[in-house]
């Protein structure tokens, strides 16, 4: 069978060649006579997988060695609470709530103190990302959030906000290795790995050394705990190892096809193809402001959920899937990740303008 375009926003489409050598390394991962399913994440081998995914995980992001990369567990909804947990020392933190994920995080910290909201787009249903240029943030806030690409609602931050001295604290999951990023911008960045980067199952943890102590919300499990993963390089239990094994390739196939900067180039291409369409249609037209339009997550409509509708059914039958938008939102959404090749994008553009002209 035919492979389709799949334009889900997580789990999401993977590269082709790392899915094929995944295929051929099933039974048997390097003369070891089992799957990296079966072995023993103690063992000397998967001990080696999980180094050379750091390693190459260091090079494509320049990660400097005062951070410690982690390989956790529980997506990025349990980091919703392990921010705070871990960082929140006098009970407050600012967050910026530009749509759905960071909202979530900002209700979620309540449990653990008192959070500001200190900029929201809610007033326009998070269909910009506000002026973060001079917040006014609270004195004694140890760190301020944001959720750099909202997934649900397709926005990004294409300018980091001014944190003025505070801890910047990043959700990047769905833009996560789409582009260079300067990592000494942040104290914490965590990315669920669904998107860009593999399969369910891994959230990868960049951590400031600094910020790694003993001094955390009184009850915080050991589990969720960002000391234990560090003194434990992410083993204090099992792993997600296949996760990470698959995790691993694609860090490797990004640094074949040229790294992040030749994947930036690529991915704005897409972007420029699919909003061009969508600029120009009368039938079809976006939701985000276009100066905060997120390279990964394209949210538009065809102008009624009837249509909406008719176009997911006829998309999916015609080999485009997974274009419905989130259920909390309705509308349509097109995720052009990393692994999403430019003919995909092209061809999803061909097909809808054919769409538009039997249905305008």
């Amino acid at each position: 069978m035919k492979r389709v375009y799949n334009f889900s926003a997580g789990p999401a489409v993977l590269p082709e060649p790392v899915l094929l050598e995944a295929q051929q390394e099933m039974l048997n991962y390097h003369d070891s006579g089992m799957s990296v399913m079966e072995m023993s994440h103690r063992s000397k081998t998967y001990e080696a997988i999980i180094k050379e995914a750091e390693m190459d995980l260091r090079t494509l992001l320049h990660i400097p060695d005062n951070y410690k990369v982690l390989f956790l567990q529980g997506g990025g909804t349990q980091q919703f609470a392990m921010v705070p947990m871990n960082l929140m020392k006098s009970k407050t933190a600012d967050y910026i709530i530009t749509g759905t994920w960071s909202k979530k995080a900002y209700s979620e910290a309540k449990m653990y103190g008192t959070p500001v909201s200190v900029a929201s787009s809610a007033d326009k249903n998070f269909a910009y990302v506000p002026d973060c240029s001079q917040l006014k943030l609270s004195e004694n806030a140890d760190y301020l959030y944001m959720c750099e690409n909202e997934t649900i609602n397709g926005t990004f931050m294409h300018k980091l906000p001014n944190a003025q001295g505070k801890v910047l604290v990043s959700d990047s999951s769905s833009c996560f290795l789409s582009y260079p990023m300067d990592v000494t911008k942040f104290g914490l960045i965590f990315a669920g790995a669904q998107k860009n980067v593999g399969p369910a199952g891994v959230t990868i943890v960049i951590i400031r050394e600094d910020l790694i102590t003993d001094d955390v919300f009184p009850g915080t499990p050991t589990i969720l705990r960002y000391k234990i993963h560090s003194e434990n390089d992410s083993m204090y239990n099992t792993p997600p190892c296949y996760g990470i094994y698959i995790c691993g390739k694609v860090f490797k196939w990004l640094l074949k096809n040229g790294g992040l900067e030749a994947m930036k180039k690529v991915n704005d291409q897409k972007a420029e193809l699919l909003y061009g369409m969508l600029d120009n249609s009368k039938l079809f037209h976006g939701i985000v402001a276009k100066a905060d339009r997120s390279i990964m997550n394209v949210t538009f409509t065809a102008g009624s959920e009837e249509m909406d509708a008719k176009f997911v059914s006829e998309a999916k039958a015609a080999g485009y899937d997974n274009l419905k938008g989130h259920r909390s939102v309705g509308g349509l959404r097109a995720s052009i990740y990393n692994a999403m090749p430019y003919e995909g994008v092209r061809s999803l553009v061909e097909f809808m303008k054919e769409f538009e002209t039997k249905n305008r």
